[in-house]
């Protein structure tokens, strides 16, 4: 069981703070410079592997990293982490070619599946319920950081120096974090002799590579749809059979049993799935379907992530209050008032109210993922939070990759709709690079395909108020109110209290 001592709890803080700052940077950063690394690498057929193969590790090893800080500790866990994403970044930046680069990112991931729910569970050792909600905004607002820098950082690398840079910038960060927790994170030494549930952990992150590589599938068909569909439950199966009889589990199914755990982690994946819409769609619609820059499609994206950090800050202060449950429903409300405004959007909308609906939708998001955290961390004891937050972190990252698969196979499907099922992907590209173009049947086809997908986004945010609906009601990280007393006249000094 992990036993936390003494311990510098800002300077921790500001180590988990750098820590998640690099793993949240890292898709921005990326995408603004992969172009350049096709041109020069080559492989244009597998560029998307580049981001797939992260998030496919980063979401298969959450679950195992946070099992192994229960058992080993916080800080040789993550230090481990980073440890793994700091090597593999500085391969990556060596890579010569597109297939090495894509090995060196899943291997990256790995590092980022132990930094992201260790970090998250530190903040939920260090802090009390009612200061969590606090910090969590802290960490809410590194990702708004992130999201604003990323791109702005990896376009003047991309021009002034090298691609590599865009990884070997996280060399000194790393390091930083890593001297952070060196310094100033105490534990307790592990005593308790704990056997590996080795079998449980390969067997699980091949049943996710299995899932995820279903979920790329859809949308396509043909021999790896169901090659894929039935390596996932095959492996499942036996991964369901080897935690039955492991005398130290994996994963406790007990653990995802309980319901407000299940039902609030159930909240995030769905979240993390219009949020995945949102960030795919919203700027390839305004920049072909109104001609508008980049510059003002990420104007109206911007304003999502000013509203989730607001949200996050707010949720914090005021869940000791008036309770999770109430703050998660009033979060999930905002969602689908924000992603109904989409659905009026058309050739001549207004740039304001893409951004409005971007703004709303991000405070929702703010408001109920605090929550989520607090109540996953807070329902187990201390020996089971590394479980119960990774279990909250890979809902996240889950629904990350199940948006993304979804709303791409809606897209193909709304295309199909109007008569471009074989449309070419060149074709396609062309549209998106040049923002314009004179084939008007196709730009109406393409804006009819994202009006369903902005109409399925308000579908799943729908979903996330019902999950927050069933969600039990509980007391968990709300501040006890102090009981009213009788008016009674001062004693002295003296005098004592009868009983």
């Amino acid at each position: 069981m992990y036993q936390p001592t003494k311990t510098s709890r800002p300077l921790v803080i500001a180590s988990v703070m750098t820590t998640m700052f690099m793993v949240a940077i890292e898709a921005t950063i990326v995408s603004t410079a992969m172009p350049r690394i096709a041109a020069e690498l080559g492989g244009l057929d597998i560029y998307s592997w580049v981001f797939s193969a992260f998030l496919l590790s980063q979401t298969a090893m959450t679950v195992v990293f946070g099992k192994l800080a229960d058992q080993f500790g916080r800080k040789p866990v993550i230090l481990a982490g980073i440890g793994i994403f700091v090597l593999f970044s500085a391969l990556a930046g060596l890579a010569w070619s597109m297939p090495s680069l894509i090995v060196f990112r899943l291997l990256q991931g790995v590092g980022a599946g132990a930094m992201q729910p260790v970090a998250m569970t530190l903040v939920g050792d260090l802090y009390p319920a009612a200061e969590r909600g606090k910090v969590q905004g802290y960490l809410a607002s590194v990702w708004a950081t992130s999201a604003i820098v990323g791109p702005l950082v990896g376009g003047l690398i991309t021009k002034h120096l090298t691609w590599s840079w865009i990884f070997w910038i996280n060399l000194p960060i790393g390091a930083l974090a890593a001297l952070g927790y060196l310094l100033f994170l105490k534990e307790a030494p592990q005593r308790e002799k704990r056997s590996i549930d080795v079998l449980g952990a390969v067997l699980f992150t091949l049943a996710i590579t299995a899932l995820m590589a279903f979920l790329g599938a859809v949308g396509t068909g043909g021999p790896a749809l169901a090659a894929s569909a039935a390596a996932f439950l095959v492996l499942a199966t036996l991964f369901v059979l080897q935690e039955g009889r492991a005398p130290d589990p994996m994963i406790s199914f007990a653990l995802w049993r309980r319901r407000p755990l299940a039902v609030s982690n159930t909240a995030c994946l769905l979240a993390n799935m219009a949020l995945m819409c949102l960030t795919a769609f919203l700027p390839m619609y305004l920049q072909t379907i109104q001609h508008r820059s980049a510059v003002t499609a990420g104007f109206a994206l911007t304003m999502m992530v000013l509203g989730w950090p607001a949200g996050a800050t707010i949720s914090g202060r005021i869940f000791p209050n008036f309770g999770l449950k109430p703050v998660i429903v009033v979060g999930s409300l905002f969602v689908p008032v924000g992603a109904s405004l989409f659905l009026l959007l058309d050739k001549d909308t207004p740039v304001w109210l893409p951004a409005t609906g971007s703004l709303v939708m991000g405070f929702g998001m703010g408001l109920l993922s605090v929550c989520c955290i607090v109540l996953a961390q807070e329902i187990v004891d201390r020996s089971q939070r590394g479980a119960a937050t990774a279990s909250n972190a890979f809902s996240r990252n889950l629904g990350n990759t199940v948006g993304a698969a979804v709303f791409g196979a809606v897209l193909n499907l709304g295309l199909a709709r109007n008569g471009f099922a074989d449309v070419s992907s060149e074709r396609l590209r062309q549209l998106l690079e040049q923002g314009r173009t004179t084939d008007a049947a196709l730009e109406g086809a393409l804006a009819g395909a994202l009006h369903l997908t902005f109409a399925t986004m308000l579908g799943v945010s729908l979903l996330i108020v019902v999950a927050a609906f069933l969600l039990p009601a509980t007391d968990i990280g709300r501040r006890p109110r102090a009981p009213s007393q009788p008016y009674a006249p001062a004693r002295g000094p003296t005098e004592a209290p009868n009983g």
